[in-house]
């Protein structure tokens, strides 16, 4: 049984009581509530007889506890941060994502067996499933960046490589205290990092508190020379172990990160992933005889041992679950920290805006194109504009472009419905053929993506096929009779928008798309769907005569269409994407985004930058995983996809207020007038 498996089991008993005596335990709102989640209920006074006193790992708080149980006689629960826990450090302010809850030490405590170093020395760990979810799930974290706190940029650059990598830690950690070291053995470590490693540079990395000015370092200026430097910038610890030739540790979680990024550290504590014949160790734990493979290492200390919580369904989850969730939120870190200008937006667009874009910094709005720039160039704000807007005189410089994503919302963006994804891009824009964009670019690596990425995303087009979502999600009746025979629907489009004007050759109006599909097929049954902005009055494009069709479908079923139909035929509408996920056969008279790549009937030239030949997982993967950010609007939180999902799935969202809905039937009296609110 997994620790989330006994975390579930625990919570359908009686809640075990959990007598607490730190305030962090009443004052955290999320440790109280992984608590509960995982069976125990937290109390204060005095414990009874079968109660548990809950005590915050060898903290200088825990003596408290550890007196109370020992005068009554009542078991300890030690609980302390998972090692995946955050974007910015606990001191910053983040919740963590995950705890360790154990019942007979402390992992980091080499003084007394805990539960992990039990499980790491008897537990079969023999598993095939679980041990390919260990390769899978190590391999993800790896590759996406993730460690115990992410504020850092995964591309800021490195020290030149080769070099040695000393790790440092805070001063007075439990980590160190409780893992057989001391302060001096920091002096001893980057003593034998330098003899070990003649003529070789040293970098020693500060911990992420010590640069943050929470808690002070081991090493500083002093130690440097011109062979130590002291590297104290957000980086990836995952890039740094790439330019690295030896890891040199003392306790650091770090160091158990380095195993998997095929090191065996150098290790001067006796930290709880020392002993298993991983690292090379100064001073061994004699207890710990065992020898274990990575993947038996990561499964013990990721999967079976930790607490994992899921902010967006508030329930325990697996370790998978937790990654995504922080794979998300770092991310929006990552591309938000330093704030963005924004220009081209409209008023009712900045409040969604200020939602996905200015969780750390607020997004500021100008609408003025020169002084955007001077605030681009004299600050590290970046400049973004809804794509569409951008003029020549803002490209020289960095440039995001911003549009709604693929699974926008339950109802139309026209209506001024927020959305629940959007995309940014700083090469160009995903419907813009002629220049190169992000999304060409994740589509053109799918070829490199591993068998786990490919299989969420096979996941993902299961779930959104069996639940029938689409872009907007609009009610609508069942379909009408249709004629018998081969059926090709022809979706409509908004005939200004940027992606015909962008994306279409000959053809680029809605009677030129039915025309030439007449045309190509003379007796199949010509099915046409008009697009929901056209159908509310809200944008160009509708059609006063549809002679080409034998049947307008208004405010039809899109999924309902796409399954009774044998083709799609479309210029550059989202709809053809939206088939090929269906596997129903697409033909292009345009260059969308899902063009070029072997998976549609093209009848207008591809780029010839769109060599690769991605699958359709990997094509599913690129266009709604990698390329756009998700937004909860329950928690307020960045979000993996599979949570805009359940959100769209159930129809759990949040209803647009009255005044959105005025503003929305106001708008649809200047249809005609779309630059007022596009």
């Amino acid at each position: 049984m997994t620790g989330a498996e006994e975390a579930k089991a625990a919570g359908k008993e009686t809640s075990r009581r959990l007598f607490v005596y730190n305030g962090g335990f009443l004052t955290q709102r999320r440790i109280r509530r992984i608590l509960q989640l995982a069976g125990w209920s937290i109390r204060v006074g005095k414990p009874g007889p079968g109660d548990w006193v809950g005590v915050w790992g060898r903290s200088p708080t825990s003596g408290r506890g550890e007196a109370v149980a020992d005068r009554a006689g009542n078991p300890v629960l030690r609980v302390e941060d998972a090692l995946l826990r955050s974007v910015l450090p606990g001191r910053s302010g983040n919740p963590p994502l995950g705890l360790h809850l154990d019942r007979t030490g402390v992992h980091f405590d080499s003084s007394a067996p805990s539960d992990l170093e039990t499980l790491l020395a008897t537990h079969p760990l023999d598993n095939t499933a679980l041990l390919n979810r260990a390769r899978a799930a190590s391999a993800r974290i790896r590759d996406t960046h993730l460690s115990k706190y992410n504020a850092f940029d995964p591309a800021a650059p490195v020290p030149d490589s080769p070099y040695v990598l000393v790790i440092d830690q805070t001063k007075g950690d439990a980590s160190i205290t409780h893992g057989g070291a001391d302060a001096t053995r920091f002096r001893e470590m980057l003593y034998y990092a330098q003899e070990e490693n003649p003529g070789t540079r040293i970098v020693i990395k500060t911990h992420p508190e010590t640069a943050l000015g929470h808690r002070e370092g081991h090493f500083g200026p002093e130690d440097t020379s011109d062979r130590i430097s002291l590297l104290d910038e957000p980086v990836s610890p995952w890039t740094l172990f790439e330019g690295a030739t030896r890891v040199y540790s003392v306790t650091s979680g770090l160091g158990f990160e380095a195993i998997f990024a095929g090191h065996k550290p150098r290790v001067f504590g006796q930290p709880f992933y020392s002993g298993w014949g991983l690292t090379e160790d100064a001073f061994q734990v004699q207890r710990r005889q065992r020898k274990l493979t990575r993947a038996q290492l990561f499964a013990a200390a990721m999967i079976l041992y930790p607490t994992w919580y899921d902010p967006y369904r508030d329930q325990i989850c697996e370790l998978e679950d937790a990654i995504a969730a922080l794979d998300a939120q770092a991310r929006a870190w990552r591309e938000d920290h330093a704030g963005h200008v924004a220009m081209g937006m409209r008023l009712w667009k900045r409040r969604p805006l200020q939602k996905f874009f200015g969780s750390g910094k607020r997004v500021e709005f100008v609408d003025d194109v020169a002084r955007a720039i001077r605030r681009r160039e004299t600050s590290d704000r970046r400049l973004m504009v809804w794509a569409g807007r951008e003029t020549p005189e803002m490209s020289p410089g960095p440039l995001t472009r911003v549009e709604d994503g693929f699974l926008r919302s339950r109802g139309l963006g026209a209506e001024l419905i927020p959305p629940l994804s959007l995309v940014s891009d700083d090469l160009g824009i995903y419907f813009d053929p002629t220049r190169e964009s992000r999304l060409e670019r994740l589509i053109s690596d799918a070829a490199a993506m591993p068998p786990v990425a490919l299989e969420r995303a096979e996941r993902l087009v299961a779930r959104l096929t069996r639940a029938r979502l689409t872009k907007y999600n609009l009610d609508r009746p069942a379909l009408p009779e249709l004629p018998r025979g081969r059926r090709i629907l022809v979706p409509g489009q908004v005939e200004d928008d940027a992606s015909v004007q962008k994306g279409c050759g000959e053809v680029r109006t809605n009677r030129a798309l039915l025309a030439r599909a007449r045309a190509e097929n003379p007796t199949a049954v010509i099915l046409y769907k008009p697009h929901p902005d056209v159908e509310a009055g809200l944008r160009a494009g509708a059609l006063t005569e549809c002679g080409d069709a034998d049947m307008v479908l208004s405010k039809a079923d899109p999924v309902a269409l796409i399954e009774a139909c044998d083709a799609v035929w479309t210029m550059t509408s989202l709809l053809g994407f939206e088939a090929l996920l269906r596997s129903t056969p697409v033909t292009c008279l345009g260059v969308p985004f899902y063009a070029g790549w072997g998976l549609t009937d093209d009848l207008d030239p591809a780029p010839e930058r769109r060599r690769a030949r991605p699958s359709l997982a990997a094509l599913a993967h690129a266009v709604l995983i990698a390329y756009p950010r998700y937004f909860d609007p329950l928690t307020g939180l960045p979000c993996p996809v599979e949570v805009v999902v359940d959100r769209l799935a159930s129809g759990e969202l949040p209803v647009p207020g009255p005044f959105n809905r005025s503003l929305a039937k106001l708008q649809g009296w200047f249809a005609g007038q779309s630059w007022l609110w596009r």
